[in-house]
């Protein structure tokens, strides 16, 4: 390559990460997204007949999901790098007529929400069980809503959390109401499971709330994908009218409900977009480091939540040149700013690092749900910024960052100063951009990544340089 130079990672659980310079700009390739690799395996796993998945985030999240629907009749092979060769269930998957299947989705707060709904759907005895902090993670939105079309549920320990045994003969048809205050996953895992059902179904918007809307659009999107008919109503005047799902950038309680029928997906070749999630580090890099990052395998027109981290870095100062295919960002002088973060909660470990470098207070609000992930998302990033001289103001919703433009200035030596990921991946990921201006990090458990971006460390390795 002329200027340049270009290198290739692979190791377990890895996909491609090509990584080059061109002058001072850095250039990667996106990982593939996490949210879409679990919706289209499943959707495959579903089908009646062969499907090809390819660009698939061959990460531990996905292990747990395939694992699992392996287990419940389906064939997955890897047949290359990111690719998988599926043989579905034909629409119901199988579990124990006397022992339950055994489903271990560790610490994937997804595999766990969707596919609960999913093999609510199927035939048998299910147990879902995982990490220690999964059996903290609620879940009884769902299960009550699954209860009301004919499946049981056991408890082993405290009711609404994991561990349970479900037990099913399918789904009843009807007419279901969830909640998304604290999940999207609820929602979601209920429009893939309601194909599968008996009859006609009509899904509710429950609750008090929605948050991460966009994810549900994800759904929505794979179901198309995959030939599963359906239509999306919305209440105006007190009555119901067909809406195209497209157009609705947020939903209230009360006022959407989606209208599925009994249907098989369909069975062809299918291909993973890049994720706009874990670029989220690689773009914010490009805006606190020394030098522009370029980011490649990023549709501009994604219905990813987490696209909307360009509109927080652009309000905070940052210059962006987008691309069909890519997008550049320029170290930049920030400001803070106050960003709703319902719609995209992963965020924001990303953007508190972002903001402890911008003049002014960043204020990020509406993300309570957060203290319910993989960690406190929400007490964390101030806990581990105070290392670094960063105050920060934890509110029941989320945080007030006080940033300061001369923290880089500081960051040159980070030595003796030891993080902590607290297990979650999204923190070790969020606390590397601290290592831009020279220092380098010492973190307790940079494996943790594994979950959702296997190769980061090496992608980082590229970009910190």
């Amino acid at each position: 390559m002329i200027g340049g130079r270009e290198r290739s990672v692979r190791g377990p659980f890895c996909f491609f990460i090509s990584s080059k310079r061109v002058g001072m700009m850095i250039t990667v390739q996106a990982p593939a997204s996490k949210s879409v690799s679990h919706r289209m395996v499943m959707g495959a796993a579903l089908a009646q007949g062969d499907s090809v998945v390819s660009r698939v985030l061959e990460s531990k999240d996905l292990e747990r999901t395939m694992a699992i629907l392996r287990g419940a009749g389906a064939g997955i092979v890897r047949t290359g790098e990111g690719e998988y060769a599926i043989s579905g269930v034909g629409g119901q998957p199988h579990g124990g007529s006397v022992d339950p299947l055994s489903c271990d989705v560790h610490e994937s707060g997804t595999t766990c929400r969707l596919l609960t709904a999913v093999l609510a759907a199927g035939m048998g005895r299910f147990r879902v069980h995982g990490a220690p902090r999964m059996h903290e993670r609620p879940i009884g939105e769902l299960t009550a809503a699954l209860e009301t079309l004919g499946v049981s549920f056991t408890f082993e320990g405290k009711p609404g959390f994991p561990p349970f045994v479900l037990k099913t003969c399918g789904l009843d048809g009807g007419e279901v109401g969830i909640g998304m205050d604290e999940s999207s996953q609820y929602l979601s895992g209920v429009l893939l499971a309601a194909p599968l059902a008996r009859a006609p179904l009509t899904v509710n918007i429950g609750g008090s709330k929605v948050v991460s809307w966009p994810y549900v659009g994800l759904t929505l999107q794979a179901l198309e994908n995959f030939g599963v008919p359906f239509s999306v109503e919305r209440k105006e005047g007190g009555a119901w009218s067909a809406v195209d799902w497209h157009t609705l950038e947020q939903a209230e309680p009360g006022n959407v409900r989606f209208r599925m029928v009994p249907a098989m997906y369909r069975a062809g070749r299918y291909a993973v977009e890049g994720d706009w999630s874990g670029a989220s580090y690689l773009l914010a890099a490009g805006a606190i480091g020394p030098r522009p990052v370029r980011i490649e395998g990023l549709r501009a027109d994604s219905l990813q939540g987490d696209r909307v981290m360009l509109d927080i870095l652009r309000d905070m100062g940052a210059r962006i040149d987008i691309e069909p295919d890519a997008v550049t960002v320029h170290p930049s002088e920030l400001r803070g700013v106050v960003a709703d973060m319902s719609r995209c909660p992963d965020l924001v470990p990303t953007v508190a690092v972002v903001a402890a470098h911008a003049s002014g207070p960043t204020r990020l609000w509406n993300a309570a749900h957060l203290r319910i992930k993989e960690c406190d998302r929400i007490a964390v990033p101030a806990q581990e910024l105070s290392k670094v001289g960063v105050r920060c103001d934890e509110h029941d919703d989320g945080l007030t960052i006080h940033g300061d433009p001369a923290l880089a200035s500081r960051l040159h030596s980070l030595d003796g100063i030891a993080f902590s990921a607290h297990g979650d991946h999204r923190i070790a990921m969020s606390l590397a951009l601290l290592e831009l201006r020279g220092g380098r990090l010492t973190l307790d458990d940079p494996s943790c990544v594994s979950k959702s971006f296997p190769n980061f460390w090496e992608c980082w390795g590229q970009v910190r340089v």
